[in-house]
């Protein structure tokens, strides 16, 4: 038996995730913030799947779910740093306590589970640990600021550790960055009219189911950033060339996206 955990599982993208990699055999161990949640969705799951609390900001509670994972499964072969929270608005509107929080859960928490995760897997050489960063982890999103330089960051920490695990001679140990664009959830139905809540400006949206079979995918061919939809990648590169125009173009863009978003919200009703 082989085993995976997974941050943040007790709902939507991770769960899903977890759901994936429970259909490939692994002995997936459930964590959440919301201990709740996360004992749910691993009764949803069965079979060998088990929960516990996991705050990816505490570095030592991190290291535990580790080596509770090893203990029980026998090995930890892919740990999913999935945890996340996304506050929108302008970037002057967020005070001291959001900024701080987002940065200790969407940076350090990644920070986190990748070190815990490498303490057993650099010993073992061998491991995948998949880092949710979304596409804004590469170009500064409109309304997401604080989280998109938390996940610019956190797309940082992913190449650069896995650089240095080649310079030290680690081979077998993988690490991927998952770019996904903005993924459907039931809190859009509740926002999709509140020009602050932009999930995606792009208006782009993606089913959880979709965004995790293509992340847990990266581990039977591994790649360093995985982007969803691939297209999606070289567009949005596209703005670091030419930030004028794209600067000029975002509103129109975010614009169309609300659009999309309410026709997709009275689809849904």
């Amino acid at each position: 038996m082989t085993g995976a955990l997974v941050t943040g599982a007790g709902r939507g993208l991770g769960l899903e995730i977890a759901r994936e990699l429970a259909e490939r055999g692994y002995a997936v161990h459930v964590t959440d913030i919301d201990e709740a949640a996360a004992a749910e969705a691993a009764a949803t799951l069965g079979g060998s799947a088990w929960s516990s609390l996991l705050d990816v900001a505490d570095a030592e509670a991190c290291s535990s779910a580790a080596r509770a994972t090893a203990e029980r499964a026998g090995s930890l072969d892919v740990w999913v740093n999935n945890a996340g929270i996304l506050p929108t608005g302008f970037a002057w509107q967020q005070d001291e306590a959001t900024r701080r929080r987002t940065m200790e859960i969407n940076a350090l928490g990644l920070m986190n589970g990748t070190l815990a995760a490498l303490e057993l897997m650099r010993p073992a050489d061998r491991g995948h640990v998949i880092n949710v960063v979304s596409l804004a982890g590469i170009v500064a999103a409109p309304g997401e600021v604080l989280y998109s330089a938390s996940k610019h960051a956190a797309m940082a920490f992913t190449l650069g550790t896995l650089f240095d695990l080649r310079r030290a001679g680690v081979r077998n140990v993988e690490l991927t960055a998952v770019c996904p664009d903005g993924i459907w959830t039931p809190m859009l139905y509740e926002k999709a009219d509140d020009p602050d809540a932009w999930a995606s400006w792009s208006g782009v949206m993606l089913k959880p189911e979709v965004v995790a079979r293509h992340a847990v995918a990266v581990l039977d061919k591994p790649r360093p950033v995985l982007t969803i939809p691939r297209w999606r990648g070289a567009a949005i590169r596209a703005f670091d060339l030419w930030p004028r125009a794209g600067i000029r173009l975002q509103p129109l863009v975010v614009k169309d996206a609300l659009r999309k978003q309410r026709a997709w919200r009275k689809r849904a009703n």
